[in-house]
């Protein structure tokens, strides 16, 4: 997964703005502690940061 599609996914399922909040604040557990922004940067691909993310605030299944 490209990251622009992923920051497109986050968008659609949270909204842009609380998007963004969540990626640079929100710090995950399941991430190693860190946040998504840190967890990308730090070279985790975004396929399994977007899992995380579905797996932390119960995204559907049908949306993941």
């Amino acid at each position: 997964m490209r990251i622009t599609v992923f920051r497109r996914m986050m968008a659609e399922e949270f909204g842009a703005v609380r998007a963004e909040t969540l990626s640079r604040d929100y710090v995950l557990s399941g991430l190693g502690g860190r946040t998504v922004e840190q967890a990308l940067a730090g070279g985790v691909s975004a396929k399994e940061v977007w899992q995380e993310v579905c797996a932390e605030f119960d995204v559907p299944p049908e949306r993941r």
